[in-house]
């Protein structure tokens, strides 16, 4: 049926507009408001992962946008259900990712009279979304469907919200679908990459920096090729380290949280910075003091896919309104003209970065983190799924974990909380043959940790390993260090997460030492279940934080 031989209703349509748009799964908390959606659902053939609470359900569908370069999609019902999912809306947009969130809406006889769990979806997440409407009519939910994907996946990428009202879902229509959305993608003119090459022939200390979304890995490999023939040295963005191979002999390590001194005094002492893709936002730019504003004491040459970025917090010589998998491959028509000057300074950034990551002093008590972190990295292969929400406990992946492929790292640029879990669900769920590894503090898995009863549900094997230290680590860090001996609010009292994953039907086990570790997480595998790892960390363990000394061992 094309759609136009026949009446459906409004549920029957837009889940046809998912169908026509390629959406293979969808991730919700199931509400009255939108029965219809689910009723149309029932006969698709779309993987529905049903969720115990909003926030997850929202950041599974976010990181399936980072894994796929094409919109999650979220179903969750009206008033709390969409403040709940908000914390995902919010992830998507200051991570670029694409992401559609479908509310149910009160019935429209009953708009702007504070009906039950009635919200004006235009105002609440207006600020938190590249579009936010709502659909009138039944004959329109092809047109809105395809120009929220369009939004979703064009320029900068980011979320959308549409809400639904719940008797337009009910409504009969006769309307055709609307044709699959493929995104218009700038590129670079000739005359920009022309102006790039004078600008590195011209530099003495240039140093590029990866970041943001839209990347291919065609993408990865020409500017890994770029920076080879030039010698470039280059690094990544805060929790974009899969955008540049480890072992690459250009590669000088991310610019996170605590980076390695000696990459930030290349950031401070470079004469041109080339940003592809990133925005350079707080995190990176160490609370926006490696780059002034507006006029950067470095050059900047500025490449991203939304012009309303270019210029907006760095004036740059050079603006190039590109999506990184466009501007990449056309770099392979500059090549240098002599070996160039800096190119033992960027085997020298190498060699640091090599330093820097490979070696963890030893910490308190019987369980090390970063040697636990170092045997990971070398049993598990490269397509493995590392997702991590926010805390302390980061830190030491941010600065031992050495990322091989794109898409790898599945982490809220955002600094959200309670992200690591529905991550590592949709992870392994999206890409069975692979191995998907939440890393949570205590705190943080308690964020979003109901979400391992969607992974048991669904027999989805997500690999969860909790680092316990009894506290949210990252405030009594700051705590410390602002209001000595005066600990307020950070202490936690925690469950027994083993139990916790045995109880939903799942794998657990306790590791206290050091050496427990690679046996546990061997049972975990060979157990096929979705699985927990009780880890404790001694608390006087600490990571360094954005405002403490960098380069501070962990």
């Amino acid at each position: 049926m094309s759609g136009a031989e026949a009446p459906r209703t409004g549920g029957q349509i837009l889940v046809a507009q998912l169908l026509a748009q390629g959406v293979e799964r969808v991730t919700c908390v199931p509400g009255e408001s939108y029965l219809a959606v689910l009723d149309a659902l029932h006969d698709a053939a779309i993987d529905v992962i049903t969720c115990r609470q909003e926030g997850g359900a929202a950041m599974m569908a976010e990181a399936y946008g980072k894994m796929t370069g094409r919109p999650g999609i979220c179903f969750v019902t009206r008033g709390p259900g969409a403040t709940n999912a908000s914390c995902g809306v919010h992830v998507a947009m200051q991570d670029s990712t694409p992401m559609i969130l479908f509310v149910g809406q009160v019935a429209r006889e009953m708009r702007e009279r504070e009906a039950f769990q009635e919200l004006d979806y235009r105002a609440v997440f207006g600020t938190m979304c590249k579009w936010a409407t709502e659909i009138d009519t039944a004959d329109r939910i092809p047109e809105m469907v395809s120009r929220a994907f369009r939004v979703a996946m064009q320029g900068r990428p980011g979320p959308v919200v549409i809400a639904l009202p719940e008797d337009m879902l009910v409504e009969m229509a006769s309307v055709a679908d609307a044709p699959r959305v493929e995104p218009a993608v700038a590129a670079p003119a000739a005359a920009d990459i022309e102006a790039l090459g004078e600008h590195l022939r011209a530099a003495r200390k240039p140093l590029v920096i990866l970041g943001g979304s839209g990347w291919d890995e065609a993408a990865v490999d020409a500017m890994a090729g770029f920076a080879e023939r030039w010698s470039l040295p280059v690094c990544t963005s805060f929790r974009r380290a899969d955008r540049f191979r480890w072992d690459h002999p250009c590669y000088a390590g991310d610019l996170g949280i605590g980076p390695n001194p000696h990459l930030s005094a290349m950031v401070r002492e470079a004469d041109l910075l080339l940003l592809v893709g990133g925005r350079m936002s707080e995190m990176p730019s160490n609370s926006y003091e490696l780059l002034d504003i507006p006029v950067p004491r470095q050059k900047l040459i500025h490449v991203h896919p939304g012009a309303e970025e270019l210029g907006r917090v760095y004036a740059p010589v050079l603006a190039i309104q590109a999506a990184p998998r466009s501007f990449a491959p056309a770099l392979a028509a500059l090549s240098p003209d002599a070996t160039p000057s800096w190119a033992e300074a960027t085997a020298a950034a190498h060699a640091s970065y090599l330093d820097f990551s490979g070696q963890a002093r030893t910490l308190p008590g019987d369980f090390q983190y970063g040697e636990v972190l170092r045997w990971l990295n070398e049993r598990l292969p490269a397509d493995t799924l590392l997702c991590n929400g926010a805390g302390n406990f980061a830190g030491w992946m941010h600065r031992h974990w050495r990322f091989r492929q794109l898409g790898t790292q599945l982490a809220p640029t955002s600094g959200s909380m309670g992200y690591g879990v529905p991550a590592a669900v949709m992870a392994a769920r999206h890409k069975p043959g692979s191995t998907a590894i939440a890393i949570a503090g205590d705190g943080d898995f308690l964020m979003n940790g109901q979400e391992f009863a969607t992974a048991v549900q669904h027999g989805i094997p997500a690999i969860i390993v909790v680092i316990d230290n009894g506290m949210y680590g990252t405030i009594r860090m700051h705590q410390e260090r602002d209001y000595p001996g005066r600990i307020s609010a950070t202490r936690l009292t925690n469950p027994d997460f083993a139990a916790y994953a045995r109880a939903f039907g799942g794998h657990g086990e306790t590791v206290r030492r050091t050496e427990e570790f690679a046996p546990a997480f061997e049972r975990a595998l060979a157990s096929g279940k979705p699985a927990i790892l009780h880890c404790f960390l001694d608390p006087r363990a600490r990571s360094v934080g954005r405002d403490m000394p960098e380069g501070q061992p962990l």
